[in-house]
C-alpha cells in the first residue's frame, strides 16, 4: 500500500473566494439527533467524489444522556480535499450546531472566521438553560469573530415532511437529512448513493421512513440551492485528490481489522474461530466478523472476557487460528488466560481496541495508555510480541502480521488500537491479494524419528511443533504448569523452569531477527531531533514534522510497528541524534520502554484528555527545541526557550494551552 508522504490537513475559512485543498466539518447535536449517521453519509458522498478524508467521531458513553445536555453532545469530524489527508483537522472551518449544548461544546475548536450554522428551532429558553446559557448566543455578539447562519431548521424539517403524515416528534428524527442535504449541497456532493440506501433501508411498511427522509434531504439541498443569502453560504467544489488506479472503499479501523485478520488465517491456510465478549470500542470487529462465514469463521459470543479468549485459546490447540479482542479492562480480565497461551505456546491473537482508563475509565474516548498492560501486564516472566496500527487502513496489514507471528512462533500477539483508529473512518486502496506472501501452517503428523512424542522440543528458533488432538500416535500432555523441556511433562526442577523462562524469552526475542528495520518515515537518520510515535499518532506527528522541516527545523519523524520486540536497528537510530522526543497519548509508557532497552534521555509529550494530539500542539513542541524559527520567507521567528508542555499545557483547553502555531 502506497505511504501517505504529504497533507494540508488545514483549509481556507469559508469567507475566502479561493477553493481550498481541504475542508474540515464538525456535525454536533445530541447524542439521538443521528450525527454519527450524518457523518457517516456525508463521508460516504465524499469518498465517492474522489476526495481523500480521515474522520473523527466523538460521542458520549451514556447510551441516552438528557436531551440538550452538554454531556449529551455528540459530534462528527471530518477532513477531506484534493490532496492526501492524515489527519481528521486540528480546527473545523464549519460547524453545524443542532442545539445550544453542542454549539457551546465545540465553537471553542472552530477556526477564527469559520462558519457556524445553528437551528435556531432548538435555541428555547429550556435548552439555553440546559447549556448554561444565560442568554442565546445567536444575539447576544459573542459569535462575532465566526460567521454565523441561524434559521430555523426543524420547521423547515416539519415543513418538508408534511405530506407524509408524521407527527412532530417523528418528523423532527429527519432533522439530520434537512442537514445533509444542505451539507451535500455546499460542497457539490451527489444525493442519489444517500437516496439509494435510504431506499435500501426502508422498505415495505416502512417506506414512509424512507420517503420522509429523502424529502427532508432534497429540501435541505434545495435551501442551498435557493436561498438568497449574502455572505456565509456558498458553495465550494473540492477537486478529487491524484490516485493511483485500483479499486477504493472507506473502511473504519474495526473493518480494516476484521479483514486483516481473515486475510491473515488465509494466508495461513487455516479456519479461525474469534471469540468475543462485548465492549466499546472493540465491538465492531464481533459485528463484522459475524458476516464472513464463509471465509471459514467461526464467531462466538461468550458470557464474559475469559471465557472469550479461553474458547479461542481452545480453538487454537484443535488446529485453528484463535482470536480474541476487548479493550483495557477486558484485556486485563483476559491476563491470566493469555498466561495460559503463552506456557502452552499455541498461537492466539488478541486485539486491544485501547481507551482512556482505568477501570470504566472514558469508554468513547481514545487513549494509548495500555502499553505497559500488553508488554509487561501478565504475571511470572509472559513475553509476547506486541504490533500497533497507525492508521485505520494500516489495521489490516498490522492484523495481517499479528496472524503470521502468532502461527510461525506459536505464541499469542497482541495487536494493539485505539478507539480513534476503530472508528474513524480514511480511504482504502483495496491491495491485491497476490501482493501477501502466504505463511502456511504445517502440523506435526509423525514423531519425527523420536521414539515417544515431543510436543515441546524446539526448532532452531526455538518453536516448538503445532499437533492436532487425535492426530493418529501423537497424544501429548498440554497445560499452564511448568513442564519438561521436550516432553512436556509437569516438571517443577528449579532448573527446568530457569530453562524454559530462558527458553520462552528467547523465542520471542528472536522474532526481532524477523520484522523489518526501523525506518525513517520522514527526515534524515541523524540530526538534531527526532520525534518517535507509534499507533494513531501518526498524523499528527508526520504533518507537524512536515511543516517544521518546511521552515528550515533539523527535526526527523519515526514511527514503530513493531513495539516488542523492537526492530533491531531503532537503538542505533535514537542515538543518531540529539534529542527525542515522544508524544503519547497515555503518561509517557513508550517513552519508559525506549530508556529502558537504548538508555536514551528520551522526552515524554503526553495527553490523557481522551482526545487526538492536534498538529498545532506537536509543532509548539518541536518549536522549543529551536533556538529560532525560521519562517518560510526567510525571517525569524522566536521560539520559547521554556521548559516543554506538561501534561496540563497540552490540554488547548486548559490555562496553560500550547499555543497554535501561526
Amino acid at each position: 500500500m502506497a505511504t501517505i508522504l504529504a497533507d494540508t490537513d488545514s483549509a481556507a475559512s469559508p469567507r475566502d473566494n479561493s477553493v481550498p485543498e481541504a475542508v474540515v466539518v464538525r456535525f454536533a447535536g445530541d447524542s439521538g439527533d443521528g450525527m454519527q449517521l450524518t457523518g457517516g453519509q456525508f463521508t460516504l458522498s465524499t469518498a465517492l467524489s474522489g476526495n481523500d478524508l480521515a474522520t473523527f467521531p466523538d460521542f458520549p458513553a451514556e447510551i441516552r444522556a438528557p436531551q440538550g445536555t452538554l454531556f449529551g453532545v455528540s459530534a462528527f469530524q471530518i477532513n477531506f480535499g484534493s490532496t492526501e489527508i492524515t489527519t481528521a483537522g486540528d480546527q473545523p472551518d464549519v460547524l453545524i450546531a443542532m442545539n445550544p449544548a453542542a454549539l457551546k461544546v465545540n465553537a471553542p475548536a472552530l477556526k477564527a472566521g469559520g462558519l457556524i450554522i445553528a437551528d435556531t428551532g432548538e435555541f428555547t429558553k429550556r435548552n439555553l438553560e440546559k447549556a448554561k446559557y444565560d442568554v442565546s448566543p445567536l444575539e447576544d455578539g459573542s459569535l462575532a469573530k465566526w460567521d454565523l447562519l441561524a434559521f430555523d431548521i426543524s420547521a423547515l424539517t416539519i415543513e418538508a415532511v408534511k405530506p407524509f403524515g408524521l407527527g412532530n416528534k417523528d418528523a423532527l428524527r429527519c432533522k439530520n437529512m434537512w442537514t445533509l442535504g444542505l451539507a451535500l449541497w455546499m460542497f457539490d456532493r451527489d444525493r442519489q448513493p444517500i437516496i439509494d440506501g435510504l431506499n435500501a433501508k426502508f422498505k415495505g411498511d416502512k417506506k414512509i421512513l424512507a420517503d420522509a427522509n429523502i424529502a427532508a434531504l432534497n429540501a435541505g439541498h434545495a435551501y442551498g440551492e435557493t436561498a438568497e443569502l449574502a455572505g456565509p453560504l456558498k458553495q465550494q467544489h473540492i477537486e478529487p485528490v491524484p490516485s493511483p488506479a485500483g479499486l477504493y472503499r472507506t473502511v473504519t479501523g474495526a473493518e480494516s481489522v476484521s479483514y486483516g485478520l481473515v486475510a491473515g488465517a488465509q494466508l495461513a491456510g487455516l479456519p479461525m474461530f474469534f471469540g468475543g465478549y462485548p465492549i466499546t470500542p472493540a465491538s465492531a470487529i464481533l459485528h463484522n466478523l459475524v458476516k464472513m462465514k464463509e471465509f471459514g469463521v467461526t464467531t462466538f459470543q461468550a458470557e464474559d472476557e475469559i471465557a472469550a479468549i479461553c474458547s479461542a485459546i481452545g480453538a487454537s490447540y484443535a488446529g485453528h487460528l484463535g482470536v480474541t479482542s476487548s479493550s483495557g479492562p477486558g484485556i486485563a480480565l483476559k491476563g491470566e488466560a493469555m498466561g495460559l497461551g503463552i506456557m502452552t505456546e499455541l498461537p492466539l491473537v488478541i486485539v486491544n481496541s485501547q481507551r482512556g482508563g482505568p477501570s470504566t475509565g472514558l469508554p468513547t474516548k481514545t487513549e494509548q495508555s495500555d502499553l505497559y498492560q500488553a508488554v509487561y501486564g501478565r504475571n511470572g516472566d509472559a513475553p509476547i510480541p506486541v504490533v500497533a496500527a497507525r492508521s485505520p487502513a494500516d489495521c489490516f496489514e498490522v492484523a495481517i502480521e499479528a496472524c503470521r507471528l502468532a502461527v510461525k512462533y506459536m505464541t499469542p500477539v497482541m495487536l494493539l488500537t485505539d478507539g480513534y483508529i476503530a472508528n474513524a473512518a480514511e480511504p482504502w486502496q483495496v491491495p491485491d491479494p497476490a501482493a501477501f506472501a502466504p505463511f502456511p501452517v504445517a502440523f506435526l503428523e509423525e514423531k519425527n524419528g523420536d521414539d515417544v512424542v515431543l510436543p515441546f522440543k524446539r526448532d532452531e528458533r526455538g518453536v516448538r511443533p503445532w499437533i492436532k488432538p487425535g492426530t493418529p500416535g501423537l497424544m501429548h500432555r498440554i497445560g499452564g504448569i511448568e513442564k519438561a523441556i521436550d516432553t512436556g511433562n509437569i516438571d517443577y526442577n528449579p532448573a527446568v523452569h530457569q530453562a524454559q523462562t530462558d527458553a520462552r524469552k528467547a523465542k520471542i526475542d528472536g522474532i526481532a531477527k524477523d520484522i523489518p528495520d526501523q525506518e525513517v518515515c520522514l527526515g534524515n537518520a541523524s540530526g538534531k531531533l527526532v520525534v518517535v510515535g507509534w499507533g494513531s499518532t501518526f498524523g499528527p506527528i508526520h504533518q507537524a514534522v512536515r511543516r517544521a522541516r518546511a521552515k528550515g527545523l533539523d527535526v526527523s519523524h519515526i514511527h514503530v510497528r513493531h513495539i516488542w520486540p523492537l526492530p533491531r536497528n531503532l537503538g542505533d537510530l535514537l542515538k543518531g541524534f540529539d534529542n527525542v522526543l515522544v508524544p503519547e497519548m497515555n503518561t509517557g509508557q513508550f517513552k519508559t520502554v525506549l530508556r529502558d532497552q537504548y538508555l536514551v534521555d528520551a522526552t515524554p509529550l503526553t495527553k490523557t484528555s481522551g482526545q487526538p494530539f492536534t498538529i498545532a500542539e506537536l509543532e509548539a513542541a518541536i518549536g522549543k527545541y529551536f533556538d529560532a524559527i525560521p519562517d518560510n520567507e526567510g525571517g525569524e521567528v522566536p521560539a520559547d526557550d521554556t521548559q516543554l508542555p506538561s501534561i496540563e499545557a497540552v490540554n488547548t483547553d486548559g490555562p496553560n494551552a500550547v499555543p497554535a502555531a501561526e
